[in-house]
């Protein structure tokens, strides 16, 4: 069997203008240089940290937007599934619109060089307005608002700094960059409206050999998001690169301690889970997206970083996380298909024990997980793998370690003072809920370290002579 990548065209509207219980998964500390040391950028036209007043930063545009990003996928309910590939087409179009006018690194997609003379500022709010409004249609009231007020504050402020004839200088350099970040907006958007999500695909429902993935209760649903599989990659060169391999076989000592540990930890009554634990799973089940954008946006502006090294961290994460979606959904698919490799669900697994061949497991036909599992075989595992990549991101990037809050919908915010920790409970959480066994979750986290490194060491690479 082969994993292919196929191709379709959307729509696009586009307008201009576990410790206490005995077993934890604990985060790996990356050793690598993540991104390209940091640098002030000094024609950038007023300096981009915050001021002593304590108001808001200026030059701040790329932070600014992707905060705009994430409150977006929240208020229009986005499925994780789908998020990935969204933050990377609006970072990628923002990445290229900077880029392309001040040509430090290679470009991800847009090859062209800017004009001279445009307002790097101004081509950013444009390619994240642009992307925006042709991702979420249903949104651009809301986004025309933020798009005026961002425009506006950058003209003013341009024309305070240029006294009585300011605004006339900068509203060429402004229009200039309009519709430079534009027109990569359109060139991303374009792009990605043919790289296979959205194609139609026939459903898959696994099989019903022992240890094979089948649709599970509920709502005994094909597997979802299935057009993830064949996918177009943004920067790795195919989907089966960094393939985690095959998951460990039925009679292995690793599934007989898999099935003990997560019958154990993720049932949903009578759990050896402790309550922050079981919290922890409910959490933890939010918006990958909308967590690791949260974590380096608010890190971002902690450590006062330059929009320069905030675009890069912002496109470097995103990237890395879409194509390491890519690469598990591929995974899930090719695995999930084969009748001899183990995928099924422990929701699946715990009640038909009695048929797996194994003496160390034993059935329990009343067995249910504490979070609903979703419909896609167990393995390679989704949420471990996207945060072993944007925890790789951000451990590289930042030395010093500022606390950050997050926000799952429904549930009370949770703030770390370290991405180590927000890494270990979001893996944790997927054995505490019951939907993944440990060691898929390990090799998981792995896969997404190794797509993240890929990403980072091959593109939006430092150019010589670059600031």
């Amino acid at each position: 069997m082969t994993k292919t990548c196929r191709k379709v065209m959307i729509a696009l509207v586009v307008s201009t203008g576990l410790a206490a219980v005995g077993w934890t998964i604990s985060a790996v500390r990356v050793q690598s240089s993540t991104v390209a040391p940091r640098q002030q950028d000094p024609d950038q036209p007023i300096a981009e940290s915050s001021d002593r007043s304590g108001s808001r930063p200026t030059g701040s545009e790329v932070l600014d937007w992707n905060e705009i990003f994430v409150e977006t996928l929240i208020a229009t309910n986005t499925a994780n599934s789908s998020s990935q590939r969204l933050a990377a087409i609006v970072h990628t179009a923002i990445f290229d619109a900077f880029n392309g006018i001040d040509r430090r690194y290679t470009p991800i997609f847009v090859e062209r060089k800017g004009p001279d003379g445009a307002s790097r500022r101004a081509a950013v709010i444009a390619a994240a307005y642009t992307a925006l409004v042709g991702l979420f249609p249903s949104r651009q009231p809301a986004l025309d608002a933020s798009y005026a007020a961002s425009v506006t504050a950058l003209s003013d402020e341009c024309a305070r700094r240029s006294h009585m004839r300011g605004r006339r200088r900068c509203a060429p350099r402004i229009e200039r960059g309009v519709t430079w970040g534009t027109e990569v907006a359109k060139a991303v958007l374009a792009w990605r409206a043919a790289d296979g999500f959205a194609a139609s695909y026939p459903p898959f429902t696994g099989g019903a050999a022992v240890g094979q993935w089948r649709p599970t209760p509920t709502a005994f649903s094909a597997m979802s998001a299935q057009g993830l599989a064949f996918t177009t990659m943004f920067v790795l060169v195919n989907n089966t690169q960094f393939d985690p391999g095959p998951p460990r076989s039925l009679a292995s000592a690793t599934y007989s301690d898999d099935f003990n540990a997560v019958k154990a930890l993720g049932r949903s009554t009578g759990s050896t889970r402790t309550d922050d634990q079981s919290a922890l799973a409910f959490f933890w089940e939010g918006n990958a997206t909308v967590h690791w954008n949260q974590a380096a946006h608010q890190l971002a502006r902690a450590n006062r970083l330059s929009m320069a090294d905030s675009n890069r961290l912002l496109a470097v994460l995103n990237v890395a996380m879409a194509d390491t979606a890519f690469s598990t959904w591929s995974g899930k698919r090719f695995y999930g298909a084969a009748a001899n490799e183990l995928t099924w669900r422990p929701v699946t697994s715990i009640p038909l024990a009695g048929a797996d061949g194994n003496p160390a497991t034993s059935p329990d036909p009343e067995w249910r997980p504490l979070v609903n599992t979703p419909s896609h075989p167990e393995y390679p595992a989704g949420h471990p793998s996207l945060n072993g990549a944007a925890a790789t991101v951000l451990l590289g990037y930042f030395r010093r370690q500022h606390p950050f809050t997050l926000t799952t919908a429904g549930r009370p915010n949770r703030t770390y003072a370290s991405v180590e920790q927000a890494r270990s409970d979001g893996n944790n959480a997927r054995v505490w809920g019951g939907m993944h066994y440990p060691s898929t979750v390990g090799i998981s986290d792995a896969m997404g370290e190794r797509i993240a490194n890929y990403v980072n060491r091959n593109a939006m690479k430092r150019l010589r002579g670059g600031r």
